[in-house]
C-alpha cells in the first residue's frame, strides 16, 4: 500500500508541477522538418521572418520548400551544418538550430543587416508619391500624368544630361511644349517639378568630380539651373561611379546642397544589396565587397530625399536565387526591395528615404543547364502591352510569380520573335546583366530546352511595394516610370 500512495503522492506532484508549464513550450521543442505543420511551424517561420531568412508572407504553418531553405541557409551561417540530407540534420530544425535560433532573434527586426547598426526611425511626414516622366514619351508620358496630378507629391521631368565636358545638355527641352504646360499645371496642383540631371560614364564622372575647377562650374551651373527656371529642386542621378569617385561625390553634394539654399537636392542611387544576399553561405567575401560607390552617411547630411533604384534585379541576388524556382529574374521581388530599404535605413534617415518602384519588365530566353542551374539571357525591358499581347496570342494566363509579380513562359518556335515595337519598349535608368546563370531551388517548368520567360510589374505588383513601404516607415515611392505605357490600373493604388 504504501508503493500505491507513493506513486499517487507522485502523480499528484508530476500533474502541479507540469500543469504550470505552457504546453506549447514542449510542443516547440520536437524537431521540425518538411512536411510537418502546426502552430510551432508557424512560430519558427516567425522566427525565421525576424531573422530575415524568409518573407513575411510565408508564416503559413506549413513546412514547406522555401521553409526548408530557410533553415538551410541559417545552419550554414551558423556553421551548424551546410550540407547532407535531412538525415544528418541539414534542412532539420534540430536541437542544435533551436539553440542557435533562439540567440539569433534580435529585440527588434533588423533584417539583412550588412553590420548590425540600428535602424533609423520611422518617417514623421506624410507620404509621399512621385515618379519621372521620361523625355522619349514626353507627350504620352504628361497626357497620362495630367489628370493624376492631385495623387502626387513630386514630379521628375527625365530630363538633362552631362556632357563631357561637365556641362549640362537639355535632353528633355524643358522650356518647350509640352513640358511648359504640363509644369505650369503642376505648379498650380502645389506638385513639385524636379527635374532630373542623368549621368551614366563612371569615367567621366570621376574626371570631372575630382578636378575642384569643374566640380564647382557644375555645383554652379546646376544651382543656377534651378533658381533660374524655378524648380523645386534638382534630381541627382550619376550612376555606374567607381569606388575612387565616393568622397569627390560626396563634395560635390555639400557644395551643391549649400548652393542650393531652400531648393531640393533630390539623390537617385543603385541599389545596395547585403553581402548575405550577395554571397552563397560559406563563400570566401573578398576584401573588397564593401568598396561602394555612394556614401549613405554623407548622402544623408546633403541629399533632402534619397531615393533607392529598387529594380532591375535580374539574378543579382544569390540567396533569393536559391530559395525561389526558376525561372526567377524579376524586375523587383518584394522581398529584395525589403532587403534594400532595410540596409539603406542604417545610415539614411527614414524621413528622406524613397523607394523606387518599376512600372516595366524583361524578356529572358532561359536555358536549362544543370542541378538546378538556368542561364538567363536578356532580349530587351517592355512594357506591359508587349506581354499582354504575346499571352493573348498564344492563349496563355500570365500567372503571379513568387517575386510578386506578373509573368509566364512560352515556346519562342511557337511565336516569330519579335522586338517591342516603339510603343510596346521602355528604356531603363540601371543596366542589367545581359547574361548570366543563376542556381535556383527547383523548375516550375517542365521543359529542359530554352523557353522564352517575362515578369513584369503590374499595378498589384505596384500595389504591393506601395503596402511595404508604408510598412517600413519610411517617406514615400518613387515611380519609375509614367509614360502611358504602364498598367493603367497604376492610379487607382497610388493613394
Amino acid at each position: 500500500m504504501k508503493y500505491a500512495g507513493f506513486a499517487v503522492l507522485f502523480l499528484f506532484l508530476f500533474f502541479i508541477l507540469f500543469s504550470a508549464v505552457p504546453l506549447g513550450a514542449f510542443a516547440a521543442t520536437r524537431s521540425l522538418y518538411f512536411g510537418l505543420s502546426g502552430a510551432d511551424v508557424t512560430d519558427l517561420q516567425k522566427s525565421l521572418i525576424k531573422t530575415g531568412y524568409l518573407a513575411d508572407r510565408y508564416a503559413t504553418g506549413y513546412f514547406g520548400a522555401l521553409t526548408e531553405n530557410a533553415i538551410k541557409k541559417f545552419q550554414c551561417n551558423k556553421e551548424i551544418i551546410c550540407a547532407g540530407s535531412s538525415a544528418s540534420g541539414y534542412g532539420v530544425y534540430g536541437p542544435r538550430t533551436q539553440s542557435a535560433m533562439a540567440t539569433a532573434i534580435p529585440a527588434s527586426r533588423q533584417a539583412f543587416s550588412a553590420n548590425g547598426s540600428p535602424l533609423t526611425g520611422p518617417a514623421t511626414g506624410a507620404f509621399e508619391i512621385s515618379g519621372w516622366i521620361p523625355y522619349w514619351r514626353s507627350a504620352t508620358g504628361t497626357q497620362d500624368v495630367l489628370p493624376h496630378l492631385s495623387q502626387l507629391t513630386g514630379v521628375m521631368p527625365f530630363g538633362y544630361s552631362v556632357k563631357s565636358d561637365g556641362t549640362l545638355a537639355d535632353t528633355a527641352r524643358l522650356t518647350e511644349e509640352p513640358w511648359k504646360s504640363f509644369i505650369a499645371m503642376a505648379r498650380q496642383n502645389k506638385v513639385r517639378v524636379i527635374p532630373t540631371v542623368m549621368w551614366g560614364n563612371g569615367a567621366n564622372i570621376h574626371k570631372i568630380l575630382s578636378n575642384t575647377k569643374t566640380r564647382i562650374a557644375l555645383e554652379d551651373e546646376i544651382a543656377n539651373l534651378v533658381k533660374k527656371n524655378n524648380f523645386d529642386g534638382i534630381d541627382i542621378d550619376f550612376e555606374a561611379k567607381r569606388h575612387e569617385t565616393i568622397n569627390y561625390f560626396s563634395t560635390f553634394l555639400k557644395g551643391l546642397y549649400q548652393r542650393m539654399g531652400n531648393k531640393w537636392v533630390y539623390c537617385t542611387i543603385e541599389a545596395r544589396m547585403p553581402l548575405e544576399s550577395r554571397y552563397s553561405p560559406g563563400a570566401v567575401i573578398p576584401p573588397d565587397a564593401r568598396d561602394y560607390a555612394n556614401d549613405y552617411v554623407e548622402m544623408n547630411k546633403y541629399c533632402d530625399r534619397v531615393e533607392i533604384m529598387a529594380y532591375d534585379q535580374g539574378t543579382i541576388d544569390t540567396r533569393l536565387n536559391g530559395i525561389r524556382p526558376a525561372p526567377y529574374a524579376p524586375t523587383a521581388d518584394i522581398e529584395w526591395v525589403e532587403e534594400l530599404a532595410t540596409l539603406a535605413s542604417q545610415n539614411i534617415s527614414k524621413n528622406k528615404l524613397i523607394i523606387g518602384i518599376p512600372t516595366y519588365g524583361y524578356e529572358y530566353k532561359v536555358t536549362p543547364v544543370s542541378n538546378g542551374k538556368h542561364e538567363y539571357k536578356v532580349l530587351w525591358p517592355f512594357n506591359p502591352t508587349y506581354a499582354i499581347e504575346i499571352a493573348e496570342k498564344l492563349g496563355i494566363t500570365p500567372a503571379r510569380n513568387e517575386a510578386g509579380e506578373i509573368g509566364f513562359t512560352y515556346d519562342p518556335k511557337l511565336l516569330e520573335e519579335t522586338a517591342p515595337s516603339s510603343d510596346e519598349s521602355t528604356q531603363t535608368q540601371q543596366t542589367i546583366a545581359s547574361s548570366s546563370v543563376a542556381e535556383n531551388e527547383n523548375s516550375q517548368a517542365s521543359v529542359s530546352q530554352p523557353f522564352n520567360y517575362l515578369s513584369w510589374s503590374d499595378s498589384r505588383a505596384v500595389a504591393d511595394k506601395v503596402a511595404l513601404a508604408k510598412k517600413l516607415g519610411v517617406r514615400g515611392v518613387a515611380i519609375f516610370k509614367f509614360d502611358g505605357g504602364q498598367d493603367p490600373n497604376i492610379w487607382g493604388v497610388l493613394k
